[in-house]
Parts: structure tokens; C-alpha cells; sequence
């Protein structure tokens, strides 16, 4: 069987969080710039090696003081840890559009495993050619455990500590496949 490599279509992809904030609402955010390449044997989400990065400093969550405060010591670092990136290390198959994918996620250099849901949308053809895949990721990711920590936590609750993460990626099939490796 021949592998198969996945590029990102970014204009119909977007990546997402949400965190508490006072304890009260939740604050959204999204990162513009980031990338993932996926290789799968055929058309075999299950055997998905999967690579994403989000570049820290295109971090939004419409107001760029707090942008700006995300983006420094008290948050992500971007100087020192200018990416979060995520690797696959397996996935198990639920049924036919439904997948957890483990994998380690290097957030301000602290690498730590995670697990999210993915729920393939489907593959389709397009109207130039193209064999398109879109899917759905859902995920949690405790803030704390990557040393997402600012010192004002010290007297009280300002953040959750439970990042929920959300996804939604279109990939298109590359046109020249090499041959499965061993």
C-alpha cells in the first residue's frame, strides 16, 4: 500500500481554545498561523502520523493588550518557546468517523502527552480534482502541567486551569504518493 501525505488547506481550517476566566465566563482565543502535515497508508485515518505546529505570536483573542500579555513571560514565553507543537505517537480507531489520537503536546518546552477526539467529516473529491479530508478535533489541556503559570495565581483563582481546545482542519491529498515504507 502507498503512503499517502496530507497538506493543510488553511483557508478552511481554524484552531481554537477556550479558558475560564474569573471563574465566571469563558475567554476564546485562536492562532492565525500554524501547520500540520499528515501521512496515512491509503486513506487510513487509524494509521495517521500527524505533525502540528501554531506559531505563539499569532495568538488572538481580540484584544491585544491581553494578546501581548499571552505572548510574554507570565503566559507562553513566545521569545524563548516561539511554537506549540503537537506529535502523534498512536491512534485508536472508535468506528468510522470517530478517533482518539494520543500524541505529545511541547508547550513552552514542557512536552507532555495528550489525547484528543477527532471525528473525520469525510474524504470528497472537489470540483478541480482534489481529494479533500476534514475533521473535527476536540481536546482538554491543563495549562499548569506546561508551566502556563503567572505569579498573580499565587493569591487566587483568575484562570482555569483546563484549556478546552477545538479544531476544525481541511487537509487535500498530495498527487504523488510514494511507496509505504516498512
Amino acid at each position: 500500500m502507498s503512503n499517502t501525505k496530507w497538506a493543510l488547506d488553511p483557508s478552511h481550517s481554524e484552531v481554537q481554545f477556550k479558558i475560564r476566566h474569573l471563574m465566571v465566563t469563558n475567554v476564546t482565543g485562536q492562532f492565525k498561523s500554524f501547520t500540520a502535515t499528515v501521512e496515512t497508508e491509503g486513506n487510513d485515518i487509524a494509521t495517521a502520523k500527524v505533525h502540528f505546529t501554531a506559531d505563539v505570536n499569532s495568538i488572538s483573542t481580540n484584544n491585544e493588550h491581553r494578546d501581548a500579555h499571552l505572548k510574554n513571560s507570565d503566559f507562553f514565553h513566545a521569545e524563548e518557546h516561539p511554537q506549540i507543537v503537537f506529535d502523534r505517537t498512536s491512534v485508536d480507531k472508535i468506528d468510522e468517523e470517530n478517533y482518539a489520537v494520543h500524541g505529545t503536546l511541547s508547550m513552552r518546552g514542557v512536552a507532555k502527552p495528550v489525547t484528543l477526539n477527532v471525528v473525520l467529516g469525510g474524504i470528497v473529491q472537489d470540483p478541480w480534482g482534489n481529494t479533500r479530508a476534514g475533521f473535527s478535533i476536540t481536546g482538554k489541556v491543563n495549562r499548569k502541567d506546561h508551566g502556563v503559570v503567572m505569579p498573580a495565581e499565587a493569591g487566587g483563582a483568575l484562570l482555569g486551569e483546563v484549556v478546552s481546545v477545538m479544531a476544525e482542519v481541511q487537509f487535500v491529498k498530495e498527487k504523488n504518493l510514494t511507496p509505504a515504507l516498512s
